[in-house]
């Protein structure tokens, strides 16, 4: 399954309708004083839409990929216009000045700081001037993760926004063709905390996660070990071949897309789709387990993305993960 101009026209149009919107909007803010309650504008003048900071964001990754992917889309020039007016320094100065809050050292970590670079990265590949703009607002969430990764003495397995293997696939991605210390950084980190891990029981999912902890972290460690992946995940994941553990080859169940939390579940299937794909990706041909990979990413596709509009509570932030399902987040992945 390819992404097609529809879906690009799909996902870029329902994204657009929420860039701007600013309520509901759910604020990660701590209050120093009465002069701190103001509206998101005048906290974040760029991601101040999409109903929460992190999922604006990821938006604007997505819309900024899709008229890239697609520059005879029938909204890229709307989508470029946005750009125009909002990815400024003016307002990312603004952005800039909420991080500076003494309450903000842990504002969006580590989800938020991924997924903005994600965006820097994303910006850069375009002719215009959004990726100047924003490598201030970069180098502050570069500096962040430089100063955090060392201290995290345990690694965040869950699969929510706090999940760690799934940001430094997104960090790393950045940092590929701009800072290599943070590539050795991340490369470091994730073989102290994943290197050894064997025989996984796959406890997933919860009931409102939208990643999988199993496989998010071999997706990074496909990254991070490269032509050495295959003898990991083999020790990882030693039944994968037999569909083993089942529930990494079953979609999951959305009881209630109207349920913020349990709409997480669609997103689940998605990043399951975008893992399944780059882990298949990654392991030799003739391996077998790239044959049942292959098939339960298409099996997670099915199940959500008929899904990713139709209520706001998932169409907020569906979409930027049904790209990265259908298309990956670098250029260079695998789109079989």
């Amino acid at each position: 399954m390819h992404l097609s101009p529809d879906h690009a026209t799909r996902f870029a149009t329902a994204t657009l309708s929420h860039l701007g919107r600013e309520y509901p909007y759910k604020m990660d803010l701590v209050m120093a004083g009465p002069e701190d309650a103001k509206p998101p504008r005048d906290h974040h003048p760029i991601f101040h839409g999409s109903f929460d900071w992190h999922s604006c964001v990821h938006g604007w990754w997505q819309v900024l990929r899709l008229a890239r992917r697609f520059p005879d889309l029938s909204v890229a020039a709307a989508i470029r216009a946005r750009a125009d007016a909002m990815l400024v320094p003016d307002k990312v100065a603004g952005e800039l000045a909420f991080l500076d809050r003494p309450t903000a050292t842990g504002f969006e970590r580590p989800y938020g700081w991924a997924w903005l670079l994600a965006l820097h990265a994303e910006a850069a590949a375009h002719d215009a001037p959004w990726a100047a703009a924003l490598e201030p607002l970069a180098a502050a969430f570069a500096a962040r993760f430089h100063a955090f990764l060392p201290k995290l003495t345990y690694p965040l397995r869950v699969g929510t926004h706090f999940n760690i293997a799934f940001a430094l696939l997104l960090a790393r991605h950045w940092a590929g063709p701009r800072d290599p210390a943070l590539v050795a950084l991340i490369d470091a980190r994730a073989q102290d905390w994943f290197g050894g891990d064997a025989d996984c029981q796959a406890w997933e999912p919860g009931g409102d996660e939208f990643l999988s902890s199993a496989l998010t972290e071999a997706h990074l460690m496909a990254i991070v070990r490269g032509t050495r992946f295959a003898d990991w995940f083999d020790a990882f994941l030693p039944r994968a071949a037999q569909r083993t553990p089942a529930t990494l080859f079953t979609p999951a169940t959305v009881s209630d897309r109207s349920d913020g939390k349990i709409a997480h579940l669609d997103g689940l299937n998605l990043s399951r789709a975008w893992c399944w794909r780059a882990i298949a990706a990654a392991l030799p041909a003739g391996h077998p387990v790239v044959a049942e990979a292959e098939a339960s990413a298409l099996r997670h596709l099915d199940a959500a993305l008929p899904h990713v509009t139709g209520d706001y509570m998932g169409e907020h932030w569906l979409a930027s993960f049904a790209l990265l399902a259908l298309d990956g987040l670098a250029d260079r992945e695998d789109r079989s």
